[in-house]
């Protein structure tokens, strides 16, 4: 590692007419400021990080960039802003070279609001990668704004750090054949050239990074300040029986693995809770707070110390519980299946007969799997009539949902005083998708029911956003695709479970009230197929009618996307993992309906669900629909006959004609091949359209 010590006010004092005493970041007096030692890296180590748009960047998911450049950035900092035209003359003349270029703010103060202002007054046209918690301004040694740090992706080491160019420096009477700037960096950098000067003074904005002086005179250790966040965050699924893949029960269980406890943090894979920390506040949530990220982070970076005194974990038992939400009520044996080894196996839909002799309120259920790596996912449903032999439990003919499970989302409560009403008779039908890993095993999954004494005041409602028009372009790092759903009555918003599959980059859940105000409700800057789960406010939102809700999301179909099965291939909607899905399920109850009156409000689910369609389509989202919106396998059915739907001849379709045209459709495509067409089968009725995960 190479060290140096920063200088404090000389550079910055100097600078020809720029005044700092006016920048809100800045000390107040910077000729007192006394510098920490700062070690700068030979190598940047992996971090993943939202930018201001909500999207997210993994830093050695570039490897096959030519060059990355990190450009240090401070809100109402002169010298930053001052760099913004330099910055777009880089971008216009190297993003065509194969070099990716980003900001990084590392000032928390600027929060993604400002940040965003910020960018849109000085023009900056690239991602700012919102570095709030400071560990990858820390790890890279920044002292200032506005420098420029040129990294070689092929082997991550800083081949450059320092002024963008002459125009930001102290040091403009000396001929530029002295220096070295970006410009020269890149340029040697792609002729596989060494740089000639490889390190320079930056000169803009201090930075504050307060945690720097703190390490230095006090250090986390495990017994004082990690046992305790272990506790608390981790070991619910980080002991016998759980989730994790090993136990974290004890010092000596966690010690060895503090690199990679490291590497998991500062990458955002780890802990499984994938909602941006500055959108909403959610029920059960599993995050690390900002404090405790970057003392995880500092206790590894300090050698993962132990601490004197007993170790807090190894004097308790942790075993996972059978049922997380205690004894059950009624538990049911989803039939058994065999999986093979290898291979794709289609969704399976069993059932079981409903064995409840009267109607019971549901309050909570837990899905439990023998083999988690091989159960995706289960969905359920009620089915008013048992299937005749040979019929499948198709989703179309659902009616209240039991729960679900996905890894990480295992149990399902309903809010207080709120329930599902489950009717007697009848079955209960299930949606399983099975992954081969490469051994046959028999799956024993189970469901358990837990019912209200008392029948509840509210009945809890499903629904779900979803596009089954999209397709993904073959070797495209970034497509955003979107739907809506229209809300006829007022309700009570609970949660919100986004999903996608492997090409799932991010995900944003919206509303947009009927004056047009917008307000994020849900966003995943960096959706992972491998935790999913339903995200439920703290607070309820109140939908008013009118509204729309709004599931926007963005593919990664290229080759930078480790988990993507074919960057080659076009890419449809689809049940199996390869295809893709935009599907936002969400939980309701309308405002005004009780358990006593449930009857007249079915009229609205009905209403919501049966204008899914429309919301697929209407990419401009101004309630009609053009020819150039009818692309994709259902708009294009729809598109070989515009003038006959467009019945009143006005160039456009409206809900109401779209509504007649697929009503015909469904119709002609039953009696001649049965529903298989994509526009027949787009938006069935009931309360789990759409099929699974």
């Amino acid at each position: 590692m190479k060290k140096t010590r920063t200088s404090v006010a000389a550079a910055l004092m100097a600078v020809a007419g720029l005044s700092y005493m006016g920048w809100s970041g800045a000390t107040a007096n910077l000729a007192a400021k006394v510098p920490v030692e700062v070690v700068q890296p030979v190598t940047v180590d992996d971090f993943r990080l939202s930018d201001q748009n909500l999207h997210s960047h993994e830093l050695r998911q570039l490897g096959d960039a030519s060059a990355v450049v990190l450009i240090t950035q401070a809100n109402s900092c002169p010298v930053s802003r001052n760099t913004s035209a330099a910055v777009k003359a880089l971008q216009e003349q190297y993003a065509s070279k194969g070099v990716e270029f980003f900001m990084l703010n590392s000032t928390p103060i600027d929060k993604r609001e400002a940040i965003l202002a910020e960018a849109k007054s000085y023009g900056y046209s690239l991602p700012i990668l919102m570095d709030s918690n400071q560990l990858v301004g820390e790890q890279l040694g920044v002292t200032r704004s506005a420098e420029a740090i040129v990294i070689d992706p092929k082997t991550w080491k800083i081949v450059y750090r320092g002024p963008i160019d002459d125009k930001v420096t102290y040091e403009r009477q000396k001929a530029a054949a002295e220096h070295t700037w970006v410009k020269d960096a890149l340029d040697a950098q792609l002729a596989g050239k060494p740089v000639a000067v490889a390190r320079q003074e930056a000169v803009g904005c201090l930075v504050d990074f307060p945690e720097r002086a703190k390490m230095a005179t006090s250090k986390p250790t495990f017994v004082k300040d990690i046992a305790p966040m272990f506790e608390g965050k981790c070991v619910s699924c980080h002991e016998p029986g759980g989730i994790g893949p090993m136990p974290f029960t004890k010092f000596e269980e966690i010690a060895p693995f503090a690199p990679m406890i490291r590497e998991m943090i500062r990458t955002q894979r780890m802990p499984p809770w994938r909602a941006d920390p500055s959108i909403g506040h959610f029920l059960g949530d599993r995050s690390l707070s900002a404090t405790q990220i970057k003392t995880l982070v500092h206790w590894v970076e300090a050698g993962a110390p132990r601490g004197t005194g007993p170790d807090p974990l190894a004097a308790k038992t942790f075993t996972a519980p059978e049922w997380p939400l205690g004894k059950p009520d009624l538990v049911l044996d989803i039939p058994a299946y065999t999986i093979p080894a290898n291979g794709i196996v289609d969704y399976q839909r069993p059932y079981v007969v409903n064995p409840l002799k009267e109607g019971k309120w549901l309050r909570a259920s837990t899905i439990k799997v023998v083999n988690r790596q091989t159960v995706h996912h289960i969905l359920t449903g009620y089915l008013a009539e048992v299937p005749a032999p040979g019929q499948v439990a198709n989703e179309s003919k659902w009616g209240t949902s039991l729960g679900g499970y996905a890894v990480g989302a295992e149990s399902f409560e309903e809010p207080v005083n709120t329930g599902a009403y489950i009717p007697p008779g009848g079955a209960i039908g299930f949606q399983v998708h099975y992954t081969p890993y490469g051994q046959e095993v028999t799956e024993h999954s189970q469901i358990a029911l837990y019912f209200h004494k008392d029948k509840p005041k509210y009945v809890m409602r499903n629904s779900v956003v979803l596009n089954a028009n999209i397709v993904i372009p073959a070797n495209t790092e970034s497509t955003e695709l979107q739907a809506y759903i229209d809300v006829p009555k007022d309700m009570m918003l609970y949660g919100a479970f986004p999903h996608a599959h492997y090409r799932g980059a991010s995900s944003q859940f919206w509303l947009i009230e009927p004056d047009g105000k917008k307000t994020l409700l849900v966003s995943l800057p960096h959706y992972d197929f491998n935790w999913q789960r339903e995200y439920n406010f703290v607070q309820p939102v109140k939908v008013a009618a009118g509204s729309k809700l709004l599931a926007v999301y963005t593919y990664d179909n290229s080759v930078r996307n480790p988990a993507n099965p074919d960057h080659n291939r076009v890419v449809p909607w689809g049940d199996q993992s390869f295809d893709e899905m935009l599907y936002t399920a969400f939980h309701y109850e309308w405002i005004g309906e009780t358990s006593d009156k449930m009857d007249q409000y079915k009229a609205y689910d009905k209403e919501m669900n049966d204008n899914r369609l429309f919301g697929m389509l209407d990419s401009k989202m101004n309630g009609k629909l053009d020819l150039s919106e009818l692309t994709g396998p259902i708009g294009k059915e729809f598109a070989a006959s515009f003038a006959k739907i467009d019945t009143d001849h006005d160039g456009f379709i409206e809900p109401n004609e779209l509504a007649a045209a697929q009503a015909s459709m469904q119709k002609r495509h039953q009696a001649q091949q049965g529903a298989g067409s994509p526009a027949a089968t787009a938006a069935p009725a009931g309360d789990k359209t759409g099929g699974g995960q």
